[in-house]
């Protein structure tokens, strides 16, 4: 079988019980440096590229990537060295984000800066580092935070309404006074009584302090008054030698839904202005590489020409000559022509923006131009420096803004509006009154007509989040039009390195997945489907419009086809949420292929369903909500949908710590299950959780919970979520019937199962298709437990099995179960374990059969409806997102752990 010698050096290499003992035993430090083998053996250089191929002309400040080694290859304190394809030196630096149970490094993060040398390729290899000619340094003295990049200097205070003090390259001041802000009105559609809230500052936390990157963590509220919400957590990283700063901003939201409707949402700074209004510049990036470049007081198209010299250079953004120099007749009437103080750019929908400008307030605004997707990029400064700033995501996340005020005078704001006050308050509120639904049995009627699992109070928006990606550059002169639009390009899709599949997939990381394999004609057969289909939906956002700023990211569930439209309106059916672990198949499927709009695909949804799909404030904190019409209305709220099997791909290929703190966060979401009853529609009305004996399933909710705990272990060593993850798998597979016992109960404290002593069998067609059989691959290959093993094996042998050989060997029979042909995984992986030919046909056979997915004839391409059956054209195929999603990872791994018998 083409995996069981993998599979064998995983389960013993490096001394096999002795590496279980150090996954159980006893301190973190144990585990990573006295347990580390002697015989480590290195690894050979990896090469990279970036994501999207040749070279970036810009990158926003720096990049950071992850990269997996194999076990046993190199120690925590391991040095690596970059070189470009052609050999130069490049300052790196490195650090482990992950450990396997040996105490060897499992996955390391490394940065480099975008002003280091540059090449479409690179060399990652054990050795010392090159260091930064200026490293760049970090000084916490007198109650601030200095970040000096070589370039610029960032001044963070430890208080105040201040996220940024300041940004000066040299002596000069480009920016000052950042700041958060919000406001809000009281009621949706009208302003009524608006108020306006400043972020304050509550701690600064520097996270990473160099040679190369450094990391500043801001923590605060919004507050006016005595008022303080919205709380905020804002990272800034800088990177030696540039000028550029990468802002990662995240928001929760924590108001009333009935009262409070959010009508802006921003980051802004105070940039000083110098020079006169003609040598003042503005520049704003449109679609594509289209650049809008204007001064604030223009000098061309007037009635009398200043001179070809002086209009070139405003044009091109130089400082203009002396205005002696210049034809009189403009020389003397220049306090006549209008300086345009405001400028603005609004996308309030992906389709459209609009520039508008106005000398300044009071005044009404004139319309410059338009167009349909801005890069979301502007500038506002001079021949002597300025200020650049964007959002990435700018169009996709709107209603959005980039807005200059005050540039005629000493002193003018520059505001990212994540949310603009143009487009009117955000309404949170549920989408229905709940049409009599008061009573349990009216709900579960309603359930059977729209899949809603509706409940009143529990269509709350109370705790979920949104984060944004942000950048500035503190510049030294008016950039060209060129130069602006790499910058934009870049703000616009931040560039990334990577590690080919193959080398991932040696390092055996995320348990059974192969890179792309076309060797023979069933094998290419099937790369095709999985091409196709994944392409189906990718494209499927752009035709239906999936944007928006609590949307982008999200995918919807399943298909009208008689209105040729997704379900969007229709309770359960509408918005996917991570049901049946539609994140998972999307990141397989980029691990694969390494492919860049795969990646850009499954990094959309895990920004989006790690923040607006789950709570992180509030009695339902860390727990996800089910799929529906608005992310956060269903009242089916589980641990399922907040899964970390599902963000830490994102993390550990990027070392991305937004997603590090989500994912710490999930390790305490069993103590959910003291909050709410997830059984309390179908029970007696009576919940009185005891924390010795709580209702938590052993496969939905277990999995997702040791896909956090094996999550944290890795990154932290944490003895008490190793301790939760080895007692509940052992105590599960100790259970009469493992999986699929009934009646289990949970002990909280210590993470152990129990049941009564006799067999009996409570088994779903649900239980493995939110990550249970991804964490078994994984943690199976981590501990040297045989009873574990052989009762999982068990359970994948018996699921799509014989109800006769289910009565054998649990006692009673699984009845008519759902989901076969996702299940084909479950039966390759016993297949290679009990090294059974008969089950690796039999997993071929029930991939191809299709039950409850898609059948070996099933047509995968998509036919084009046009108008005017449809609003837009559109292409529709017979795909759901489920099975899509499930079909993905069953194919994935039965290619991975039983190809050859294809």
């Amino acid at each position: 079988m083409v995996d069981i010698s993998r599979r064998a050096m995983l389960a013993t290499t490096a001394g096999g019980t002795a590496a279980a003992l150090a996954f159980r035993g006893a301190s973190p430090a144990a585990a990573r440096t006295a347990a580390v083998p002697s015989d480590l053996s290195g690894h050979d250089p990896v090469d990279l590229r970036w994501l999207e191929g040749g070279s970036p002309a810009e990158v926003t400040g720096g990049t950071t990537w992850g990269v997996p080694w194999p076990r046993g290859a190199f120690a925590p304190g391991q040095q690596f060295s970059l070189t470009t394809g052609a050999g130069a030196q490049v300052p790196v630096q490195s650090w482990p984000t992950a450990w396997w149970p040996d105490g060897s490094v499992k996955w390391t993060a490394h940065a480099v800066s975008g002003a280091g040398p540059r090449a479409e390729t690179y060399r990652l290899s054990a050795g010392a580092p090159a260091t930064p000619a200026e490293p760049i340094t970090v000084g916490t003295d007198g109650g601030q935070v200095t970040v000096d990049t070589g370039v610029i200097t960032v001044v963070f205070a430890r208080g105040g309404d201040h996220v940024v003090e300041s940004i000066s390259r040299g002596e000069t001041v480009i920016a000052k006074d950042g700041r958060l802000v919000a406001s809000r009105q009281d009621k949706p559609e009208e302003p009524g009584k608006s108020e306006s809230f400043t972020g304050r500052v509550s701690s600064v936390k520097v996270e990473q302090s160099g040679p190369v990157r450094a990391v500043v963590k801001v923590e605060g509220r919004h507050k006016k008054g005595r008022r303080e919400w919205l709380p905020f957590t804002v990272r800034f990283y800088l990177y030696a030698g540039s000028d550029a700063i990468r802002v990662v901003h995240t928001f929760v939201y924590d108001g009333n839904e009935n009262k409070d409707f959010l009508n802006g949402l921003g980051v802004r700074f105070a940039v000083p202005m110098r020079g006169e209004p003609h040598n003042r510049h503005i520049r704003l990036a449109g679609e594509g590489n289209g650049v809008l470049a204007e001064a604030v007081r223009g000098i061309t198209g007037l009635r009398r020409d200043p001179g070809a010299a002086v209009r070139q250079a405003q044009v091109t953004g130089k400082a203009t000559p002396d205005p002696a120099t210049w034809d009189q007749r403009v020389t003397t009437r220049l306090h006549w022509i209008p300086a345009w103080g405001d400028y603005s750019l609004r996308q309030l929908t992906a389709h459209g923006f609009e520039i508008h400008k106005r000398t300044k307030e009071g005044h009404p605004w004139i319309r410059v131009d338009g167009g349909r997707r801005a890069s979301g990029l502007a500038y506002l400064g001079g021949p002597t420096g300025g200020l650049a700033f964007g959002m990435r995501d700018f169009w996709q996340l709107h209603p959005t803004e980039l807005e200059i005020t005050g540039a005629a005078t000493d002193e003018a704001t520059a505001t990212v509006w994540m949310w603009s006050p143009r487009a009117g308050a955000m309404d949170l509120r549920f989408y229905h009154d709940g049409m009599g639904q008061d009573t349990y049995p009216e709900q579960l009627d309603a359930l059977e007509i729209t899949y809603e699992d509706y409940e009143p109070g529990f269509g709350t928006p109370y705790g979920v989040a949104r984060t944004t990606e942000l950048t500035f550059w503190a510049l030294e002169a008016t950039p060209t039009a060129e130069r602006f639009a790499r910058l934009a390009a870049a703000n616009a899709t931040p560039p990334l390195l990577i590690s080919p599949p193959a080398h991932n997939h040696a390092a055996g990381v995320f348990g059974s997945w192969t890179p792309v394999d076309r060797s023979v004609p069933a094998k290419a057969a099937i790369e095709d489907k999985l091409d196709l289909m994944h392409k189906y939906h990718r494209e499927q956002v752009d035709q239906r419009s999936w944007y928006g700023f609590w949307d982008y990211g999200d995918v919807m569930h399943d298909y009208d086809r008689d209105r040729h439209v997704w379900r969007y309106d229709i309770g359960g059916y509408a918005w996917d949420n991570s049901e049946l672990s539609t994140d998972l198949w999307l990141w397989y499927h980029y691990l694969r292929t390494g492919d860049a709009k795969a990646y850009r695909f499954a990094e959309a949804m895990t920004r989006h369903t790690s923040e607006v799909d789950m709570y992180h404030l509030g009695k339902w904190r860390n727990l996800g909500t089910r799929h529906g019409v608005q992310h956060w209305g269903d009242s089916a709220k589980q641990v399922r949908i907040s899964n970390a099997g599902y963000k830490r791909f994102y993390y550990f290929l990027t070392a991305d710590e937004r997603i590090g703190d989500i994912l710490h966060d999930l390790v305490d979401s069993d103590r959910s299950f003291l909050v709410l009853d997830a059984g309390r529609k179908l029970g007696d009305g009576v919940f009185d959780p005891d924390p010795k004996a709580l209702d938590v399933g052993q496969t939905t909710s277990w999995s997702a919970l040791a896909l956090a705990w094996l999550t944290e272990w890795e990154r932290n060593g944490d003895p008490a979520v190793r301790t939760k993850l080895v007692n509940s798998v052992t105590s599960i597979a100790a259970l009469p019937n493992g999986w699929v016992q009934a009646g289990v109960k949970y002990n909280l404290h210590d993470g152990r199962y129990s049941s009564a002593p006799e067999k009996s069998v409570s088994v779903g067609s649900l239980s493995s298709v939110f990550g249970l059989i991804e964490v078994m691959d994984e943690l199976l290959g981590l501990i040297d437990d045989a009873a574990v093993k052989a009762k999982w094996v068990e359970f994948c042998r018996l699921y799509n099995a014989t109800k006769e050989e289910q009565q054998a060997v649990t006692g009673s029979n699984w009845g008519n179960l759902n989901l076969r042909q996702a299940y084909s995984r479950a039966t390759a992986y016993a297949a290679v374990q009990l090294n059974d030919q008969a089950l690796a046909k039999r997993a071929w056979q029930e991939l191809r059969t299709g039950h409850a997915g898609y059948p070996d004839d099933h047509p995968f391409t998509a036919t084009r409806v046009e108008r005017p059956a449809v609003l837009n054209p559109v292409d529709e195929a017979q795909l759901g997102t489920n099975a899509s999603a499930q079909y993905g990872l069953a194919a994935i791994q039965c290619l991975a752990l039983v190809g050859e018998h294809i």
